[in-house]
């Protein structure tokens, strides 16, 4: 049997925005490296951790939003589909997009792990190397488990050159084209 790669998918990328189209309002679905996954729905603590850093990024940028949960074309030749769970982009950047845009102009993405068995997996490797190879500038990672905040940021052929890492409460620089200092102490009343 051949197994499932970006090159070799099982379903063809239009196969799967239209299974993604008509599934259940509760499901979210990705494409990822040739694979169907199901996105876990956030529960209260992974909706406060977004909603947190949206009000930074309001305070911090007039001109920028956090949009959640926008459906992005990443991997090489935008052959993957992911939902990341923040997209800071210019104000109306996605204006007359349809439900999967390409990641031209996107300033950084943002994930905040689950607490699930595919988080490793999907949030730490698969979609930080999409990130990458989309040339998204920046790859925040939030991650409950560990009780970390990771910066990926420097692109280049596929990967990210730079890493930077944090555990709760510290300060992490996020560089440009975002460009501030993240204050994580309010992390710490999401720990578990």
């Amino acid at each position: 049997m051949t197994p499932r790669t970006a090159d070799q998918p099982l379903i063809h990328v239009e196969e799967f925005e239209e299974l993604a189209r008509t599934a259940p309002e509760n499901v979210r679905l990705e494409f990822i490296k040739g694979k169907i996954e199901v996105k876990p729905v956030p529960d209260g603590d992974h909706n406060e951790i977004i909603q947190w850093l949206q009000e930074l990024c309001i305070q911090q940028f007039s001109d920028l939003r956090l949009y959640g949960e926008r459906g992005l074309k990443v991997e090489s030749y935008r052959k993957g589909r992911a939902r990341p769970d923040g997209v800071l982009a210019p104000r109306r950047h996605f204006t007359g997009h349809g439900e999967w845009s390409d990641p031209d102009g996107i300033l950084m993405v943002v994930e905040v792990t689950s607490h699930d068995s595919d988080t490793n997996q999907r949030d730490r490797v698969e979609k930080r190397d999409g990130y990458a190879a989309a040339g998204i500038p920046v790859y925040l990672l939030i991650d409950r488990d560990h009780r970390t905040v990771t910066v990926h940021s420097q692109p280049e052929a596929g990967e990210y050159r730079s890493l930077t890492c944090r555990p709760y409460g510290k300060e992490i620089e996020i560089p440009e084209p975002v460009g501030i200092t993240l204050e994580t102490a309010e992390l710490m009343d999401f720990a578990d």
